[in-house]
């Protein structure tokens, strides 16, 4: 039993009772030797401040509250060891995450995860080291400066007003929104906003906003249900609604993988005659899907709808154009 969990286990024990409890109870309860209770015992007085008092004339160990003060709490160990070792991932996705949504509270939450799995018999740190989270696609140098300005206006529920150079065609507009919700997708932070100006829903790309001004006004609140309806029925970060199915014939090869991935919370799979994969679900705008789509090479095939097997068809006649030229000078 690991050191953090027989200090959970022992205060559980000594804030269940009223009457002290022997030391050999305790060995018997925690499964350890008489020195081993000692050494838990003050463990919790000097790193936990916790109220131990020995009664030497009951021989045992209880909880000293005086004064009706209020029941001893154990600061910040209100999870068993299985619980706490599941923080392991939760801390390595809080260290990408603490230089934007809540830079030194996240902090101060890891260096508290940190000082519990440090109980442990073992290196906390060796442990921290074996879980990895690889980033991909990241578009930004750093954290936005105004994310934290934009994240207290969307908890506040005030409007902002953001100057945003829209990725798409450069141009640089000024407008008044209503944060309804932070999205971090393929390690990029996005705002899912009401535009005042465009009187709609709009995407945000963070790292896009220039400018961001809270302003003295109560944000539109828009329900959850229409918001997850418009920015989550259709494939991928495009919004909208999905008026469109998408069929992809995978190779029996690829199909291995394919079968077992999450493309969308409404695909449909099913296994064909010759072993191949057939996966389908709803799509909006094809953008992020056609890319999807070509990466995985010539082990897809697009079988509905149309429109989407001629984008394919065109983008891979573009990219033959590209290694023509190859072809052209080894004719020559």
């Amino acid at each position: 039993m690991e050191r953090f969990e027989r200090i959970y286990q022992l205060h559980h024990i000594l804030s269940g009772r009223r009457t002290p409890i022997a030391n050999r109870d305790l060995q018997e309860q925690l499964e350890c030797s008489e020195i081993t209770v000692k050494r838990l015992i003050s463990l919790m007085r000097n790193h936990f401040a916790a109220p131990i008092v020995y009664n030497r004339q009951l021989n045992g160990y209880t909880y000293g509250n005086e004064n009706g003060a209020h029941p001893y709490e154990l600061p910040g160990l209100w999870f068993s060891a299985d619980e706490l070792w599941g923080l392991l991932t939760c801390h390595t996705l809080l260290s990408k995450l603490s230089q934007g949504i809540f830079g030194e509270h996240v902090i101060q939450l890891q260096k508290r995860v940190e000082k519990l799995l440090a109980l442990d018999n073992t290196s906390a740190g060796r442990k921290l080291e074996s879980v990895k989270i690889l980033a991909m696609a990241a578009r930004q140098k750093g954290i936005n400066p105004l994310f934290n300005k934009i994240a207290s206006a969307l908890f506040d529920r005030r409007q902002l007003r953001l100057t945003y150079k829209a990725r798409s065609d450069g141009e640089t507009t000024e407008r008044d929104v209503s944060p309804q919700t932070l999205v971090h997708y393929r390690d990029n932070w996005y705002l899912d906003a009401w535009c005042h100006l465009k009187n709609e829903l709009r995407i945000f790309a963070v790292e896009n906003i220039q400018t961001a001004a809270r302003l003295d006004r109560p944000a539109k609140i828009i329900p959850r249900a229409e918001l997850d309806t418009y920015f989550s029925s259709a494939y991928g970060i495009f919004s909208g609604k999905a008026e469109h199915l998408a069929k992809l014939k995978f190779t029996p090869e690829r199909a291995r993988w394919i079968k077992d991935e999450h493309w969308h919370s409404e695909q449909q799979g099913r296994w064909l005659d010759d072993s191949s994969y057939e996966l389908a679900f709803p799509f909006g705008d094809h953008r992020e899907l056609l890319m999807d789509i070509l990466k995985h090479g010539r082990h897809v095939e697009v079988l509905e709808p149309a429109f989407l097997r001629q984008a394919v068809r065109d983008e891979i006649q573009e990219m033959k154009k590209i290694y023509r030229k190859d072809e052209i000078g080894i004719i020559e």
